[in-house]
């Protein structure tokens, strides 16, 4: 279940209760007249299955409530209520399934920017990768690939071509080349400079590498493995499953490929440079690929499911109860209209506003 708080100018909420008390799986409605000092308005609260949450989210959005008052949104972690039990179950489809459109942009929107916090974790990975391939240390590479924080901008690009949201689309492809760039010019200097204390060696790069050698030796089996970790990467993300995130990020070789053509270029080692930059963009170019065809699957899916939230049931042939009369199953209606309230024009969508 999902917690709105809503913070609603007086003329508009009418409009607003109308539209939560149409929408199925709506519950535990409160309004609060005047209780809003900043900005001045109602204060509305309900819960709502997250299989209901988008399609009301997107209700609110064009009622104007984005830009003239409030929508605070939060998971419930536990609610104890027959009410809450029977609007899952009136709610289509399942919530596990269901994706928050505005929770991934804004998510996503997040995670994409090209921050001194990013760029440090990307170049702290990066050099840690570097001395996991000089060292074939097999557990540095893990370690370094867990600490990368590069499927943010991955996911946000995925979002971006989905939702058609150019300005989010610029902002993580400039997070990932500028990342990428930066972490491996200073991977380069750190490589000389642990080569000058003794620390690094080029008979050590060039030596059997047994546990690390395949990260300047793409072949198919990179591709795939990074169109499976963007498949499970994005629907970590869409169906707030974040521990499989972690998963995700120790299956593709990213960071550890940035970190061994920043060591070779280095020393020199044109073959592996190349070798290795392949394999960076090999693995970027499979997980947004798989990510964006992931999530307008889910686009496509569910969209079917709320459409036709009520299958045969296979021992009767008949259909299963469809929701009460008058409330609609999570898909948009013309509920302000019928409200009396005029519908003031939709604001900018999130993933595309800065």
């Amino acid at each position: 279940m999902l917690h709105l708080r809503l913070i609603v100018p007086a003329d508009r909420t009418e409009a607003v209760v109308h539209t939560i008390e149409e929408t199925v799986g709506t519950t535990h409605l409160v309004v609060l007249p005047g209780a809003a000092r900043d900005p001045a308005g109602d204060v509305v609260m309900c819960d709502v299955a997250r299989e209901a949450g988008d399609a009301l989210l997107g209700e609110l959005r064009e009622l104007g409530l984005d830009e003239a008052g409030s929508i605070a949104v939060e998971s419930i972690d536990l609610s104890l209520s027959k009410r809450a039990d029977k609007a899952e179950e009136e709610a289509p489809g399942e919530g596990a399934d269901a994706v928050l459109w505005e929770h991934l942009a804004d998510a996503t929107h997040e995670e994409s920017t090209l921050s001194v916090t990013y760029l440090a974790f990307l170049v702290i990975a990066t050099m840690i990768a570097a001395c996991g391939v000089v060292l074939d240390n097999a557990i540095l590479i893990v370690g370094a690939m867990a600490v990368g924080p590069e499927f943010g901008p991955l996911a946000g690009l995925c979002t971006a071509l989905v939702r058609r949201a150019p300005r989010l689309a610029a902002r993580s492809a400039i997070a990932l080349l500028v990342g990428f760039a930066a972490a491996m010019a200073l991977t380069t200097g750190f490589s000389i400079a642990m080569d000058a204390v003794g620390l690094f060696g080029k008979d050590m790069l060039e030596g059997a590498r047994p546990n690390t050698d395949f990260i300047w030796k793409p072949d198919m089996f990179s591709f795939v493995v990074a169109v499976l970790a963007g498949i499970a990467g994005t629907l970590s993300l869409t169906s707030a499953k974040s521990g499989a995130l972690v998963g995700v990020a120790i299956s593709v070789t990213t960071v550890p490929a940035a970190a061994n053509a920043a060591v070779a270029l280095g020393y020199g080692e044109i073959d592996q440079m190349w070798g290795s930059t392949e394999q960076l963009l090999l693995n970027l170019v499979g997980i947004v690929v798989a990510g964006t065809l992931t999530l307008v699957a889910q686009k496509v899916l569910w969209g079917r499911r709320v459409v036709f939230p009520t299958p045969p049931l296979p021992e009767t042939g008949g259909s299963a109860p469809g929701p009460p009369p008058g409330r609609r199953p999570g898909p948009r209606s013309s509920s302000a209209g019928e409200a009396g309230q005029p519908r003031p024009p939709q604001g900018p969508d999130p993933a595309d506003v800065g």
